[in-house]
């Protein structure tokens, strides 16, 4: 029997690889004025891209006002990819549900999922430095009884068999092994209930990565996978399709904002020549657990 003296040797590191630990040091270090400005328009701080149409008025405005109208309008775009992604659970959650953002990064989403659904979050990262802020901003909120976030492994997060309804991942996918990750996720939720992803995969069509998607790659010290990886891992696991959206065009606009902003790190043409190409597809999925 394990005692205070003798812990157990069964609990499992969160991070089990070197590059587990290269991607958790480049988000605990990661404070890229993208993610950190937009954030605080209102609050809600995304650690993904955005889709739809930008308001052009936002470039007329006079230049000493421009940067800030243009940086509020990026939020605007990313705000509306996680409404789209939210709506795609459809009447599946009810209030005092409880689901999971797996990859949860400054908890943005899981605060607009709570709002909507009335339901129970639970963010994992496996970088601390998040984990720590989501907190911060769930305490800030008033809500920290409903929204946690935990220095979890997505892979293997260690909550109970059947807990979740709900289980989302929003450009987290590329970081981890699809089979892995969807093994984990029919463990966690319950028949019946549903997984939302939003994610680039290049197109297989394409031959392999192009030049740009392998850009995208090396920026960010991921791996995306080829678009039917997703749609082989869901189908082995117990996932079947209700939903499949090619979001790609959509999100072109917002990658062409950006690409204007102070806040510009240097991606935005990779993206922009990837999508155009159609080497790259901006895609969300949302699959029912049979």
């Amino acid at each position: 029997m394990a005692t205070a003296q003798s812990p157990t040797t069964d609990v499992k590191p969160v991070l089990r690889s070197a590059y587990q630990r290269s991607v958790a040091e480049y988000w605990n270090q990661e404070k890229d004025p993208v993610n950190i400005k937009l954030g605080e328009v209102d609050g809600l701080y995304h650690h993904h891209y955005g889709i739809g149409d930008y308001d052009p008025a936002v470039l007329q405005t006079p230049p000493e006002q421009r940067d800030q109208a243009i940086i509020a309008e990026l939020h605007r775009l990313e705000t509306a990819q996680a409404d789209v992604l939210l709506d795609h659970f459809g009447d599946v959650i009810k209030p005092g549900d409880r689901m999971m953002d797996g990859g949860s990064g400054r908890g943005g989403t899981s605060f607009m999922a709570n709002q909507r659904f009335g339901a129970r979050l639970d963010g994992v990262s496996i970088s601390e430095a998040q984990v720590e802020f989501a907190n911060d901003q769930a305490r800030k909120r008033g809500v920290a009884d409903q929204v946690r976030f935990h220095f979890k492994n997505m892979l293997d997060t260690g909550f109970d068999t059947g807990s979740m309804r709900g289980i989302w991942t929003n450009e987290t996918t590329m970081y981890v092994d699809l089979q892995q990750l969807y093994a984990e996720f029919a463990r966690l939720i319950a028949p019946g209930g549903r997984y939302v992803c939003i994610t680039g995969c290049y197109n297989d069509l394409t031959g392999g990565r192009s030049r740009a998607v392998s850009q995208i790659d090396q920026h960010y010290i991921c791996n995306i996978h080829p678009r039917s990886e997703y749609f082989r891992a869901l189908a082995d696991n117990g996932f079947v399709p209700i939903n499949v959206v090619d979001l790609t065009a959509a999100t072109i606009p917002y990658w062409e904002l950006r690409a204007k902003s102070s806040v510009a790190t240097g991606i935005e043409d990779p993206f922009l020549t990837a999508y155009r190409e159609g080497s790259f597809h901006y895609l969300l999925i949302a699959a029912d657990r049979i």
